[in-house]
């Protein structure tokens, strides 16, 4: 199967001359061969855009959220197909698939309250007979540069927000899960949507480099990895454009004595294995603090040891692939120079046999203990089922640790104490802070923050931001005299 393009409100064969092929990374199966479209076809949808743009921004935003609500109906009705889509061609269990579907109809549903959002503030008599008004407009063409892990939900954190506040969209996903928003678009196009409004061009650095430097198109999300998220925002930048880019992540989390072990364990566990590690929000060092090492360290490695790996389809299994053969090779290259620096292997999650599947891309659980805070693994997104374990001494010091980290993303505290819960959402330099909570995902009508170097911009995605994001304030200042002609 062929992919195409979603330009002008129809699907259109690439022109490319060159396709790469998506694979199902548990089993190597090919599902569909993916175009590498040229600049040309950017340029295509964003004049597409350009053109619905003005009748776009001039429908009333009431007007507009109602093909949202038909979209949120449409992926309701087709939720188990889109599930079962993510993971075939992500390799998440179809339990994590469902979850990120549900994220991203939430944002769906969020977006449909624009009519209060986008609402502008005002104030009389600023001086004597004039009154003041700051009202929010629409910025034009925008887009959306993708990434493999969350096919359907990351999409929308951006999409929904930026169509109900009157721009019009282009998404390019990630060339290794191109099929799913090939589904949602499917959708998409049964909501009666005018033409241009929402489109879609399948690609990889050249379509990324066109959109980045489009003169029609006024801003750009992304999410990936930060030197990716460094190069697309100075880029976009350069060309004068709005952007917002989350980067990577060493998401550190906290285990004082008093904590919950039973329930650490489990939350942790999921944390740092669920989606295989796969995840801007997984934690890849748990920071045992006195006494909680002898017992967390025991339980996270028998948590570890028993997490059922295997397709994600399958009854039973908790843990599916890593995304490609290079990602495993990556993975288990790390794991091995973190035992050269000296930590120890606890747990070796490296060349599984998972019955049925032994030419998937996995890797187990893994655990490296005593690792040292300026090495290889605590310094690294490993982007992977691996978690190094760190011990300190004070609750002070592991804030310490976290704050020293160059990334930001996410920080969290297991703990029973109020007191160390105020001091760590106090201090921890993070923009996503968990109390007893592994992932600190907010919700949709909150912003994914991220600070440091996991983020680059300064409005994030859902919520506020994300309405700050797509619009641009004009403030208006206007005087009427009761009686014009005596002013003259």
């Amino acid at each position: 199967m062929q992919l195409q393009n979603y330009i002008n409100g129809e699907w259109q064969p690439s022109s490319a001359s060159e396709f790469l092929e998506a694979i199902n990374p548990a089993t190597t199966e090919v599902l569909a061969q993916v175009p590498l479209s040229p600049a040309a076809e950017v340029d295509l949808a964003a004049q597409a855009a350009v053109a619905a743009f003005p009748n776009w921004r001039r429908t009333p935003v009431q007007n507009r959220i109602q093909y949202l609500f038909k979209l949120k109906t449409l992926l309701e009705a087709n939720f188990d197909e889109l599930a079962r889509t993510i993971t075939l061609e992500c390799g998440k269990t179809l339990a994590e698939s469902q979850a990120e579907l549900q994220r991203a109809i939430e944002n769906v549903e969020v977006a449909c309250g624009m009519p209060m959002l986008m609402q502008g503030y005002n104030l009389e008599d600023i001086a004597r007979g004039i009154d003041e008004t700051a009202i929010r407009q629409p910025l034009g063409v925008a887009a959306a540069i993708a990434p493999f892990n969350f096919p359907a939900m990351i999409p929308f954190w951006f999409m929904p927000y930026a169509i109900a506040c009157g721009n019009t969209y282009i998404v390019k996903p990630s060339e290794k899960v191109p099929i799913t928003l090939q589904k949602v678009f499917e959708l998409i196009d049964q909501t009666g949507l005018p033409k241009g409004v929402i489109n879609l061009v399948n690609g990889a650095k050249e379509a990324v480099d066109a959109i980045l430097e489009h003169p029609a198109i006024r801003a750009i999300s992304f999410v990936g990895s930060s030197p990716v998220a460094q190069y697309i925002y100075a880029k976009a930048a350069a060309h004068g454009k709005r952007v917002q880019c989350q980067g990577g992540a060493k998401n550190p989390i906290i285990v004082l004595p008093d904590a919950d072990l039973k329930m650490t364990t489990r939350i942790v566990a999921d944390s740092a294995f669920g989606c295989a590690g796969q995840r801007c929000l997984a934690a890849s060092v748990a920071v045992t603090v006195g006494e909680a090492k002898k017992t967390f360290t025991d339980a996270i490695a028998q948590a570890a040891r028993e997490r059922a790996v295997g397709f994600g389809l399958e009854p039973g299994v908790q843990m599916g692939p890593v995304i490609t053969r290079q990602s495993c090779d990556r993975i288990t290259g790390l794991i091995q120079t973190g035992v050269d620096e000296g930590a120890n292997l606890l747990v070796d999650g490296r060349s599984p046999q998972i019955q049925h599947y032994e030419q998937g891309h996995f890797v187990k659980p893994t655990i490296l203990q005593n690792i040292q805070p300026q090495s290889t693994i605590a310094q690294t997104e490993i982007f992977g089922p691996v978690l190094g374990l760190l011990h300190l001494n004070t609750i002070e010091e592991a804030i310490a640790f976290v704050n020293h980290n160059k990334w930001g993303n996410m920080a969290c505290l297991f703990t029973s104490s109020g007191a160390a819960a105020r001091q760590f959402r106090y201090e921890a330099e993070a923009g996503n802070i968990g109390i007893n909570i592994g992932v600190a995902a907010p919700m949709a009508f909150f912003p994914f923050s991220g600070w440091k170097e996991s983020f680059y911009g300064d409005l994030h995605g859902q919520g506020r931001d994300a309405v700050e994001f797509f619009t641009q304030v004009k403030v208006v200042v206007e005087r009427w005299p009761k009686d014009w002609s005596r002013q003259f």
